[in-house]
């Protein structure tokens, strides 16, 4: 475990009023409206809740990623949502924009400014900060969060206060590469050495405050790659066959992105170019220590909306049985996860797994397959959850000493 707080030391939340938005225009001038309340942050308002949880607050609140995020914190014992921004849907209901959240503690919560988001977190007290908009936003983000709490007399080195990022801002150690490759500079590169990037199974203990989440293609390739490597089992270059889903594209829909454009079709895009492929090259490169395989990556759009299906094929340093490899792989994964405090979220198996299996679940379904030194291993995981969400989530437990595991025991879809 790490990064521990004690649990009986987190202090229930205040409450926190937004202003009132504004008035429509048809109302009378001197109408006043009942102010819009952020979300019901005091435990006592909800029957049967945990009475010490965590504030929390989500940065880019109405896009798909923080629906799903959403969907998580709804049902976590600890993290109780106080604040979900928007740049474009302020005092709105968040229930209008995901109706499927209806009916949860989100239906006395509207979507409130950054500004006001700011000010709720700026106070003493266990926060958790998830940051889930677009590249290039989030690094500013955290630089006034860190900033307004410093006003504040606050600081982020402590056990009370931490950010994920889902973005991809803080994916990289060293901004110039980051730059190469988002094509513009990064926003904040002094707060770079405040976050690690990794899978949350890879990382057995985090020195930083702060914590970024992989990208989802890295997520379900790295899961895949990474145990080999950490084994020894595999030498030379990993060449990756990937497809995913319509809501790996966000929510505003695009060109050869938007769902009608690619149902019932499926197409390869930005082969050997896709900007996963150095987040994959550096994490796999982890497990041996620098060793860095090339990563030899074709992205696939896919004709469904959540999951991602990765083929990779590796090379094993001598031939051994598809059962054997298993063995060794669900061992190594499962030793990380009781360190962790849990059930492993990766298994694998010599049947190839199904997305069907994964969806709506923070679980990673490997297959592994041989002939000679051939490796093959198949890897299905849900986008949304475990390559954004559930990731973030599984690295927030981690950050507040919790176990990976809180909230994320998750029955899987079956049928959708």
């Amino acid at each position: 475990m790490i990064s521990k707080t004690k649990q009986d030391s987190i202090p229930t939340m205040p409450q926190v009023i937004a202003p009132a938005p504004p008035a429509p225009p048809d109302s009378a001038p001197g109408m006043s409206r009942a102010p819009t309340r952020l979300c019901s942050s005091d435990p006592q308002e909800r029957a049967g809740s945990i009475p010490e949880q965590i504030r929390t607050a989500v940065f880019g609140g109405s896009g798909y990623v923080a629906g799903e995020l959403l969907r998580l914190l709804v049902q976590h014992p600890k993290f109780a949502p106080a604040a979900i921004a928007s740049t474009s849907q302020v005092g709105e209901r968040v229930p209008a924009a995901f109706p499927h959240l209806a009916g949860t503690r989100l239906d006395g919560c509207s979507f409130v400014s950054e500004r006001d988001a700011l000010a709720a977190i700026a106070r003493p007290g266990a926060t958790a900060v998830f940051l889930a908009t677009p590249h290039g936003a989030a690094a500013p983000l955290a630089k006034q969060l860190l900033a307004a709490r410093a006003a504040a007399g606050l600081g982020d080195r402590d056990d009370g206060f931490h950010i994920v990022d889902l973005s991809a801002d803080f994916r990289f150690a060293d901004a110039t590469e980051w730059s190469s490759i988002y094509g513009k500079p990064h926003a904040a590169p002094e707060l770079l050495a405040r976050f690690t990037c990794a899978v949350p199974e890879h990382a057995e203990r985090i020195a930083t405050p702060h914590a970024a989440q992989p990208g989802c293609f890295t997520t379900a390739v790295t899961c895949a790659a990474w145990p080999f490597f950490r084994l020894g089992l595999v030498e030379g270059d990993v060449f990756v066959s990937a497809v995913t889903g319509s809501s790996g594209s966000g929510k505003t829909p695009a060109a050869n992105t938007h769902h009608p454009e690619r149902h019932s079709t499926l197409y390869a895009y930005n082969a050997l170019a896709h900007r996963h492929e150095p987040e994959m090259r550096h994490l796999i490169g982890a497990a041996c220590r620098g060793c860095e395989p090339d990563v030899e990556f074709v992205p696939h759009s896919g004709p469904f909306v959540r999951g991602i299906h990765a083929t990779l094929r590796m090379s094993l340093r001598e031939p051994m049985a598809a059962v054997d490899l298993v063995e060794r792989v669900n061992a190594l994964y499962s030793e990380r996860a009781r360190k962790a405090g849990g059930a492993s979220f990766v298994v694998a198996s010599t049947a190839p797994p199904k997305l069907t299996e994964v969806v709506g679940t923070n679980r990673v379904g490997l297959g592994i397959a041989t002939r000679g030194r051939t490796l093959i291993v198949t890897s299905v995981i849900d986008n949304l959850t475990k390559g954004a969400a559930g990731g973030a989530v599984q690295w927030m437990n981690r950050l507040f000493g919790l176990p990976d595991a809180t909230g994320l025991e998750l029955p899987g879809w079956g049928w959708y």
